[in-house]
């Protein structure tokens, strides 16, 4: 019996430690719990991340107010119909006019704020600088030709507000072509004696059309011919007369003729008057020389008549230059000439002149010598 008692008080103390146990576990599991309770606080992360979303599809916003403004400043455009225009063969001096069309295709007014032509033959003509969308436009540009043959090439530009095209080089070329011929291309006027030859010139419409002579004009009027305005035709033979004393003021120049002809209004034609006698070179110029030191050059003394002389004298006026010897040759005379600068004083150059007395003749040739002493020259005593 007594046996029976103390398990019955052993088991009863088992119990009594188990049930403070039981209870310190229900209380441990609430601990626990907010382990697994965290796992559904996540969403309120996710949910933050909601809000990016949803600025993304706001953005397409910005865009649609950038393109109002581009609706409310329409851009003009110019479009020209061509650009380059050939002439094709034009005549010498003539005046030839072509048209440049062109249209706004954009959507906003068109202004022409300025139209250039570099050359002054090439004129540009506009009457209007702006235009509407869609409206048309045109430029008229005028060229005149040189009194030159050959190809030539001219530029006019188009400045306006079409921000693409600002700048539209617009190009002509054309063929210049004689359609009045002539000859002789150059004049050689002989001053002969008192009787100065001058040859005829000739006057050939090239495409058959009939003309006028209106004008023969020379400066100083040293050379005419007798023409008549009122009569037309296919071909001039011209006589110009010379006036020896004016031509004798200026040996060469140019013959204007003005002409009716409706490709070719002016013709100019260069003139020589040749002297019985010319001098190669006209001029000796001595660089660096040495006071006293003679400087030898040759001379030739030629005929443009090709006609035999003799030479009478040959002197200097200040006596540096003189004459070593002469040689004949063809239409003229090879002249070895010495020239010696004089002491240097207080000048740094001295000048000569030499004349050659033509035998049998009035002419007095005259040779002018210029020297130039060298810098490091001796010293002025």
């Amino acid at each position: 019996m007594k046996r029976e008692w103390i398990i019955l008080t052993v088991v009863l103390a088992m119990l009594v430690l188990l049930v403070p146990a039981g209870c310190q576990q229900q209380a441990e599991t609430p601990r626990e719990a907010p382990t697994g309770s965290e796992t559904p606080k996540e969403p309120p992360v996710v949910q933050k991340e909601e809000p990016t979303p949803v600025v993304s599809m706001e953005k397409p916003e910005p865009k649609t107010t950038q393109q109002k403004p581009q609706e409310s400043n329409p851009e003009p455009r110019i479009r020209f119909e061509k650009i380059v225009h050939d002439f094709g063969d034009v005549g010498p001096g003539s005046a030839n006019t072509c048209e440049f069309r062109f249209m706004n295709v954009g959507k906003g007014t068109l202004r022409i704020t300025n139209v250039t032509a570099p050359c002054g033959c090439t004129v540009p003509e506009l009457k209007k600088k702006d235009y509407k969308p869609g409206e048309s436009g045109l430029l008229r540009v005028t060229y005149t030709a040189s009194t030159l043959p050959g190809v030539a090439r001219k530029y006019a530009y188009v400045h306006s507000n079409d921000k693409q095209a600002p700048k539209v080089t617009l190009t002509i070329t054309a063929k210049i072509t004689p359609k009045v011929t002539y000859e002789p291309k150059r004049l050689n006027i002989l001053l002969k004696d008192d009787k100065p030859e001058c040859p005829q010139i000739t006057l050939t419409s090239a495409d058959g059309k009939p003309f006028s002579v209106t004008a023969f004009t020379v400066a100083g009027n040293a050379i005419t011919a007798e023409i008549d305005p009122a009569v037309e035709a296919t071909k001039f033979i011209l006589q110009p007369k010379v006036n020896p004393d004016r031509l004798q003021r200026s040996t060469n120049g140019v013959i204007e003729l003005s002409l009716t002809h409706p490709q070719c209004k002016r013709i100019s034609i260069p003139f020589d008057a040749l002297p019985k006698f010319k001098i190669n070179p006209p001029v000796i110029i001595l660089w660096d020389v040495k006071p006293e030191k003679p400087v030898q050059r040759d001379v030739w003394v030629l005929n443009n008549y090709e006609e035999d002389f003799q030479i009478e004298s040959v002197t200097a006026s200040n006596k540096f230059a003189k004459l070593l010897g002469q040689e004949k040759i063809r239409n003229g005379y090879k002249l070895k000439v010495e020239i010696t600068p004089p002491p240097m004083k207080d000048v740094s150059r001295f000048t000569d002149v030499l004349f050659v007395k033509i035998k049998n003749s009035d002419e007095k040739l005259g040779i002018t010598c210029r020297g130039f002493y060298a810098k490091n020259g001796p010293p002025v005593p």
